[in-house]
């Protein structure tokens, strides 16, 4: 796996509750964070979302920064549209690292069940994967997820069983409301609940590690910090919050 799947998972950790509160939110809303790996700052990330005719739509900007932008640079781009429930109907991820461009499209059709998963190389004009899987009718892509974990009010000491999906695969992992933290990041201190979400070791993703989720113990939950801590030669990856702008 990649370098930029490893910083998209920590990003946009996918979760859902049939449990959770009904979503409450406002109508659009952005955060800017820094992702830090072995010290030195490693990239820059813009996470949006906006209201649409249908439900929401959601944008993620993955750029390279610093020395990891010299060694091999990346602007990656993810969008996503989901329904009022924040149920996927479809994203697309435009990818530009090094000398690659390539675009993955997922559509959901609620109705059969299913994920169709295509991806091309845009510098190639070819296709480079196609599949269809079974998801449950109502599955959460990647960034609908985040803004799901944000109404799922789950509190400290408790924990669920939840369905998720990347387009290749479709589980159900544990989430876990451990403890509450008081967190530092460059926008400020706040008072959190800290989650790991247990997406790795052969859950979602295959390689070894661990993933944690600080949110705001507050009415609103923004996620504040982000980390996971995987086997060399990746190590631990850190996203900050450094400013948000709400609309």
């Amino acid at each position: 796996m990649r370098a930029r799947w490893f910083v998209l998972a920590l990003i946009i950790a996918p979760f859902q509750s049939r449990q959770a509160d009904p979503v409450v939110a406002p109508p659009g809303e952005s955060y800017h964070d820094k992702a830090e790996w072995r010290l030195i700052h490693a990239g820059d990330v813009k996470l949006s979302r906006s209201r649409t005719a249908s439900g929401w739509q959601a944008r993620l900007q993955l750029q390279s920064a610093g020395l990891v932008s010299l060694l091999y640079r990346v602007d990656d781009l993810y969008l996503a549209q989901f329904g009022e429930e924040l149920c996927a109907a479809g994203s697309t991820l435009n990818a530009r690292e090094g000398s690659r461009h390539r675009e993955t499209r997922i559509t959901y059709d609620s109705e059969r069940g299913k994920a169709s998963y295509v991806e091309r190389d845009l510098r190639r004009n070819s296709n480079l994967a196609s599949h269809e899987i079974d998801v449950p009718p109502c599955v959460h892509e990647i960034v609908g997820g985040l803004h799901r974990l944000r109404a799922l009010r789950l509190p400290a000491g408790k924990s669920t069983e939840i369905p998720l999906t990347d387009g290749k695969r479709s589980v159900s992992a544990r989430v876990e409301a451990q403890q509450r933290e008081s967190v530092e990041t460059p926008a400020g201190r706040f008072n959190t609940i800290r989650y790991e979400a247990f997406l790795f070791n052969d859950v979602l993703y295959r390689r070894s590690g661990r993933l944690h989720i600080w949110l705001t113990d507050d009415e609103r939950r923004v996620p504040v910090q982000i980390r996971a801590r995987l086997q060399f030669p990746i190590g631990t990856i850190t996203l900050q919050l450094m400013k948000e702008d709400a609309k």
